[in-house]
């Protein structure tokens, strides 16, 4: 497959998630990924994940699920040569990525200003929690404090139990997501030219938060936690079955009355609490209540179909083992698979998540080792190193 962004460069100096995760998307682009790790046991993620084995051996599973497709150097940004090695790097590069604290590459002489005189066209991303100006600038900031600070914790869950986080690291991802858009703006410009990015993952996690927000900034309504159930619809959320639970987005008046057939109680149509979208938010407790008792009378697997079939959007409630081995990804090629790989066993990663021209992107190789590339982009690497 053709890649978009082949020929292009990128240096990765990012650690743990967001700042790999975005140089993950840029190498199933086609970009050319080097990662630019310390010597002493590089990117922290390298020693992060559930298999403990793999952490001692720097090929921990946070490192593998965000790394294929790159490759890795090491420098010491306080020893003259290395120094040198990154800035002949930084001449041939088209993107420089890196999530350090702001400030710190001023403090090592390495910042954009400098940078980019040593290349005029480089795009400079950096991502940090909160941007690089401001009053929390230069506090830390890991994925949980983000979603506790943008109010995503305050709007998840049910009132009995919010706040709650969200299972995965929603703000690393979308602060690497909003982080490859940016780069991917920044190079198709013409002609090209210098760029700082500034990504906050605050700002990039409250830029996905648009209905949320403008409930509040446009009606005035605080947003709160409503568990499983949509603030826009009912009934839409997720209801119980016989043997589990479904999803059902009934959205529109039509996929209401549909339900009202499908389930055999066509009265509830003239049930003034349920005629009208209004009246059916405001008494949608009631109204799940006898949805649930219709769909005890059979299983999830028996509901999905038919609801679809009535034209109501529906669809059970997976765990990631279940979402993984259906067909729907199973068979669209969404896990990339290694082998050999560099941990001794086959090895399946997550691609990009889309298709271009009806094929799923690829990368070339499986995740580096620490530093594997270092006499390769620098062939007197060994000589000079004695």
């Amino acid at each position: 497959m053709s890649s978009p962004l082949s020929g292009y460069r990128v240096l990765d100096l990012t650690n743990v998630l967001a700042g790999p995760f975005c140089c993950h998307q840029l190498a199933h682009l086609g970009a050319e990924v080097i990662k630019v790790e310390r010597p002493q046991g590089g990117d922290l993620a390298r020693q992060l994940g559930a298999d403990p084995t793999l952490n001692l051996d720097l090929m921990g599973v946070s490192f593998l699920a965000q790394n294929a497709g790159k490759r890795s150097v090491t420098l010491d940004f306080k020893r003259p040569r290395d120094r040198e090695r990154f800035l002949d790097l930084v001449a041939s590069a088209d993107v420089l990525v890196e999530n350090f604290r702001p400030g710190v590459m001023q403090r090592l002489g390495l910042g954009f200003d400098t940078l980019k005189q040593r290349n005029p066209r480089l795009i400079y991303c950096a991502i940090s929690g909160f941007g690089q100006d401001g009053p929390l600038a230069h506090y830390p900031a890991y994925d949980q404090i983000i979603q506790g600070m943008a109010g995503v914790m305050s709007i998840t869950g049910d009132p009995d139990n919010a706040p709650y986080r969200v299972g995965y690291p929603l703000a690393d991802t979308v602060g690497g997501l909003t982080a490859a858009m940016a780069i991917n703006a920044a190079l198709a410009e013409s002609p090209r030219t210098a760029r700082f990015i500034d990504i906050s993952m605050l700002e990039s996690v409250l830029a996905t938060m648009g209905w949320a927000v403008s409930n509040l900034l446009i009606a005035g309504k605080p947003p709160t936690p409503l568990g499983n159930d949509n603030v826009t619809a009912s009934p839409s959320g997720t209801f119980r079955t016989q043997d589990g639970l479904l999803n059902i987005a009934a959205n529109k008046q039509e996929q209401f009355e549909a339900i009202c057939h499908l389930l055999e109680h066509p009265e509830w149509l003239s049930d003034a609490r349920f005629a009208e979208r209004q009246s059916r938010l405001t008494h949608r407790r009631t109204l799940s209540d006898l949805i649930e008792a219709a769909l005890a009378a059979n299983t999830t697997e028996y509901w999905w179909p038919r609801l679809v079939e009535a034209g109501v959007p529906a669809g059970p409630v997976y765990s990631v083992a279940q979402a993984l081995a259906h067909p729907q990804v199973r068979d669209r090629g969404m896990i990339e698979r290694f082998d050999p790989s560099p941990i001794g066993k086959p090895l399946e990663v997550v691609s990009g998540g889309y298709r271009i021209d009806g094929k799923a992107p690829r990368v070339a190789s499986p995740p580096p080792r620490l530093g594997q590339d270092n006499d390769a982009l620098f062939p007197a690497h060994a000589a000079n190193d004695e």
